[in-house]
């Protein structure tokens, strides 16, 4: 089976393109300069070239802020794209996984949100993103699945472990926010993920490929710098409100990952374990 995916240029693009070198599989990695994802007729002669089976969609307008100023260009790139990919996935026979955020959710909950609950995105690019989703789950809904990942790091920043390991590695205080939740999730990890999704055969709907767990910003930090053998305690906790900004983002995303072990796959691990075994990867030349 021939893989393509869309988006190769990015940090989770690198991750599943090395994945699927790693393990000599027939795979294509295009980034946005080879293939626009929202312009139909490139899409279609991709698709007549490569002759995908499985098709890995990891191109995405991931600006948070730029979507609250560009709802547009926003809803193309995260909307009409994969809806212009399913449609072609629909036409060929082809299975699609999309990679969509936890940002289709409000944030007003407090336990993990499991695959199943309703979306209600509090800002331009969940709403972006939350139309890309239903246009899968619409046009694929035996060959269509939705990846919901958040708070990613990797080899192929920038992100914000990275930026946290260098400010570990200066000098003075740093202020971080406590007030916002997630899993930080290792790139690698929801490459794995990926490839296993895709090797299981009828595997189709929504799954959440974070690391398990919770932490806040505050958190993660702390545990980087303590890592990278810096001290923790340079970390100071702050409000999501001390850094302005007028885009309202959820306050709580932490996601459930029931579906993996439905799919019979095994549930993403601890993000402390994944975090500390990324950090050892990064120096390694």
């Amino acid at each position: 089976m021939r893989w393509l995916v869309t988006g190769a240029g990015g940090l989770l693009g690198h991750e599943v393109t090395a994945a699927l070198a790693a393990e000599g599989a027939g795979a294509v990695g295009l980034d946005r300069r080879a293939l626009d994802i929202t312009d139909p007729a490139a899409l279609a002669e991709a698709f007549a070239r490569h002759r995908p089976g499985l098709v890995v969609n990891c191109a995405a307008h991931t600006g948070v802020e730029a979507a609250e100023e560009e709802e547009e260009r926003a809803v193309l790139v995260n909307g009409d794209g994969p809806r212009h990919l399913a449609a072609l996935c629909a036409r060929h026979g082809t299975r699609l996984l999309h990679l969509s955020t936890d940002y289709v959710f409000p944030g007003d909950a407090d336990t993990p949100y499991p695959e199943d609950h309703p979306t209600r995105p509090l800002n331009a690019y969940g709403r972006s993103k939350r139309a890309g989703e239903r246009a899968v789950l619409g046009l694929l809904p035996d060959r269509g699945a939705v990846v919901r990942t958040a708070w990613l790091y990797g080899r192929h920043g920038p992100d914000f472990v990275r930026a946290m390991s260098g400010r570990a590695r200066g000098e003075g205080p740093v202020d971080v926010v406590a007030d916002q939740f997630g899993q930080p999730t290792w790139a690698a990890d929801v490459a794995r993920l990926l490839l296993a999704l895709g090797r299981t055969p009828g595997a189709h709907g929504v799954f959440h490929a974070t690391n398990a767990g919770r932490a806040s910003w505050y958190e993660l930090a702390r545990e980087v710098f303590r890592l990278v053998g810096a001290d923790p305690d340079r970390v100071r906790p702050v409000s999501g409100a001390a850094f302005g900004g007028r885009v309202p983002r959820p306050r709580y995303t932490v996601l459930g990952h029931a579906r993996w072990r439905e799919a019979g796959i095994p549930a993403p691990r601890p993000w402390r374990e994944a975090l500390a075994e990324a950090l050892r990867a990064f120096e390694e030349p």
